[in-house]
């Protein structure tokens, strides 16, 4: 499925009480943007893709840890309607089952309350257009890698081991359209860092 298709499925969102910031252009590495074809999905191709990118650290970020105790659901569970993304151009093309917010309240409460995630899966956010994103760690209990993607797919940024329960705002100066939740530490261990490739199946 191409990508364009899939998230126009998406309209402007707040995702898990995340919040809109401006960003400065920090430390963001300039590159120049390559055109896309906007009917086409996203290609392994090698490319120098989107305009802004911030590359990885060099070494690990710390390890975060799960919460010890999780707020209590006021809720309960919900049945997300659910998507593949797959890395093409990192080693062994891992592909993860990711959830798929399309509700404004599924939106705003994203992962929270959460006490564990399958290594396999994550959820994705959407927007119809691109801009800085903001998030926070709001009531959700397990650390969590959040890639920052262009509507091309370029991975512009990633978070690494962003700790649970805090409600500092965090976020990446290059524009996104897209926001993939996962696991702490799943980008580094398979592979996939800013530059890399976002294609849905």
């Amino acid at each position: 499925m191409r990508m364009r298709l899939l998230f126009g499925i998406y309209l402007s969102v707040t995702a898990c009480n995340r919040t809109e910031e401006p960003h400065s252009s920090g430390d963001a590495q300039v590159t120049a943007p390559v055109p896309v074809n906007a009917g086409s999905a996203p290609t392994a191709a090698p490319r120098a893709s989107a305009a802004c990118v911030v590359p990885m650290a060099d070494e690990p970020a710390r390890r975060a840890v799960n919460a010890l105790h999780c707020p209590v659901d006021p809720d309960g569970a919900r049945e997300l309607a659910r998507g593949y993304v797959v890395f093409p151009d990192a080693p062994g093309s891992p592909r993860l089952d990711v959830e798929l917010a399309r509700t404004e309240a599924d939106k705003e409460r994203g992962l929270m309350y959460r006490t564990k995630l399958p290594d396999a899966q994550g959820m994705l956010f959407g927007w119809s257009d691109e801009e800085p994103r903001t998030f926070w760690m709001h009531n959700t209990c397990i650390p969590l890698d959040m890639m920052f993607i262009a509507r091309d797919g370029t991975v512009t940024g990633i978070l690494e081991q962003v700790p649970t329960l805090n409600d500092e705002p965090r976020g990446m100066p290059c524009p996104a359209a897209y926001v993939l939740e996962v696991n702490a530490g799943w980008s580094r261990s398979h592979g996939v860092k800013a530059g890399s490739v976002v294609r849905v199946e």
